[in-house]
C-alpha cells in the first residue's frame, strides 16, 4: 500500500468511488418478472381461488420442493407467515413466547398478533439468540422459542434446538433474513416445527412484499392455513382433492395476490445465482483479511450456510469500534457499530417502544393483562446489556447484487488497514 496513513489523518483512502449499493432480489428484477405480472393482469384473474394451480399454488409447490418439506403457503408479509406459523403450532393467550433481542420488531410483534407474550432474550458472538440465556428465560408459561437467522446468517440452531427439546418447547424459525440459507446441509426453517420466509423488499427473493409459512406437519399446516384465511373451506370447496383434518376457525385474511406470486416465482428461479454470488463476496472480503488486532470476526456455526449478505466483526472495546466507524468512513467504507446514537440499527429491542411499554390496541392491556396470562414479565431499554454490549462493538459489512468481488476485497483491505493503524 503507498499510503499507510489513514485517510482520516490525511491519507489516500483506500475506496475513492463511492461503492455500488443495493437489493438482493430487487436488484435482479427483468424482463421475466415484468413478463410475469403482465400475464397475470392480461388474464385478468387476480384471485388465488379456486384455481388450484394459480401462481400462489404453484409457488408454494416450487418453494417446498426447494426447502424440500411437504408444506408451504404463501401470504402477504413474512408477519404474517409467522404470525401463521406460531397458531400452527398451538401459541395464543397465556404462553410466553422468547425471541432474541436482535430481530426486526415483526418478530415480537407476531407473538402479540397470537395473544401471546414476547420474552426478550440476548444475543451472542453469533449476533443471535444466545440458547444460554434462551434456558434462563425459560418459565412455566413458556410456549416457544423463535429462533432468528439474522442477516443472512443461521443462528446457534443446535444449541437452541437441545434447549427447546429439553423444555419441550415448540420452535419456529424465523427466517425472513435468511431466505435459501442452510444449516448443516439443511435449509434454514425445516429443523423446527414451522418455518417462516419474507419476500419483502429487502429480502434475499423479493415480490415487494409478501411471506411463506412451511412444516412438514400437516396439522401445523392446515392450522397455519386456517390463520391466514377465514374463507379458506369456502374457497376450497369445489376442489375435491382438498380436504381438511382439522375444524376451521376464523382468523385474519393474510391471502397474497396473484401479482406477488407471479413476481416471486421468477424471482424463486433466480435464488441459486444470487446466493452465488452474495457468498463470493463474503467469501472475497473474509479471505482478504489480515491476522486482526483489534477485532474477531463474527461466530458462525455453519459458514457454507451462510447467504452471504453481510459479514460482522465484533472489536474488542465500544470506544475502539467507534474509533474504526470514524476511520472506516474515511476510507470509503460506510460502517458504524451496529448499536449507538449516530446511526442505529432499528433491529434491536431498545426501539421496540411499543412493546417495552406494553402498548395494547385495546383498553385491557392485552396480551399481558389477558387473564389467561398468569406471568409477569418486564421490559427496560437495558433489560440485555450483553446484548447492547455485543451490538455497540459490532461494525456490520454489507455485500449486495451491484458489487464484485474487487469490491468486497477493498472493503477488506480498508479494514485491514484501520486495523493496524487503530487495533489494540
Amino acid at each position: 500500500m503507498s499510503d499507510s496513513r489513514l485517510a482520516i489523518d490525511g491519507g489516500t483512502p483506500v475506496i475513492s468511488d463511492p461503492l455500488p449499493t443495493g437489493v438482493s432480489g430487487p436488484s435482479v428484477i427483468g424482463d421475466e418478472e415484468i413478463a410475469a405480472v403482465t400475464e397475470v393482469l392480461r388474464s385478468q384473474e387476480l384471485f388465488r381461488y379456486p384455481k388450484s394451480k394459480s401462481e400462489a399454488a404453484r409457488f408454494e409447490e416450487e418453494a417446498a420442493r426447494r426447502l424440500g418439506v411437504e408444506y408451504a403457503l404463501m401470504v402477504n408479509s413474512g408477519t404474517s407467515a409467522l404470525i401463521s406459523a406460531l397458531i400452527g403450532v398451538g401459541v395464543g393467550p397465556g404462553d410466553e413466547v422468547i425471541v432474541p433481542g436482535y430481530t426486526y420488531i415483526a418478530t415480537a410483534a407476531a407473538v402479540m398478533a397470537t395473544g401471546a407474550v414476547p420474552v426478550i432474550a440476548e444475543i451472542d458472538e453469533s449476533l443471535g439468540l444466545d440458547p444460554q440465556d434462551l434456558e434462563r428465560k425459560i418459565t412455566p408459561h413458556t410456549r416457544a422459542v423463535v429462533p432468528v437467522h439474522m442477516r443472512g446468517v443461521p443462528a446457534r440452531l443446535e444449541d437452541i434446538l437441545a434447549v427447546a427439546r429439553k423444555h419441550g418447547l415448540k420452535v419456529v424459525e424465523d427466517c425472513c433474513q435468511c431466505v435459501g440459507g442452510d444449516y448443516m446441509g439443511q435449509s434454514v426453517g425445516t429443523y423446527g416445527d414451522a418455518g417462516a420466509w419474507s419476500l419483502n423488499y429487502y429480502k434475499t427473493i423479493s415480490s415487494g412484499e409478501g411471506g411463506l409459512v412451511f412444516t412438514n406437519d400437516r396439522d401445523i399446516y392446515e392450522r397455519a392455513c386456517f390463520a391466514g384465511d377465514p374463507g379458506l373451506p369456502m374457497w376450497t370447496a369445489s376442489e375435491e382433492s382438498v380436504e381438511w383434518r382439522n375444524e376451521p376457525f376464523p382468523r385474519q385474511t393474510y391471502r397474497p395476490s396473484e401479482v406477488l406470486a407471479a413476481i416471486v416465482r421468477v424471482q424463486l428461479s433466480k435464488l441459486d445465482d444470487i446466493l452465488e454470488h452474495q457468498r463470493s463476496l463474503k467469501r472475497a472480503f473474509l479471505e482478504k483479511l489480515e491476522e486482526a488486532k483489534g477485532y474477531r470476526i463474527q461466530h458462525v456455526d455453519d459458514p457454507e450456510g451462510d447467504t452471504g449478505v453481510s459479514a460482522s466483526v465484533i472489536v474488542h472495546d465500544k470506544e475502539l469500534a467507534v474509533g474504526y466507524a470514524h476511520a472506516l468512513s474515511a476510507e470509503g467504507v460506510r460502517a458504524a457499530t451496529v448499536y449507538n446514537d449516530g446511526f442505529p440499527d432499528r433491529h434491536i429491542y431498545t426501539y421496540w417502544d411499543s412493546i417495552l411499554e406494553k402498548r395494547s390496541h385495546h383498553p385491557s392491556g392485552y396480551p399481558w393483562n389477558d387473564p389467561n396470562y398468569k406471568g409477569n414479565v418486564e421490559y427496560s431499554k437495558d433489560m440485555c446489556p450483553q446484548t447492547l454490549d455485543i451490538l455497540g462493538r459490532s461494525l456490520r459489512f454489507d455485500f449486495n447484487m451491484n458489487m464484485t468481488v474487487e469490491h468486497a476485497r477493498l472493503m477488506a483491505e480498508a479494514l485491514n488497514k484501520v486495523d493496524a493503524a487503530v487495533g489494540g
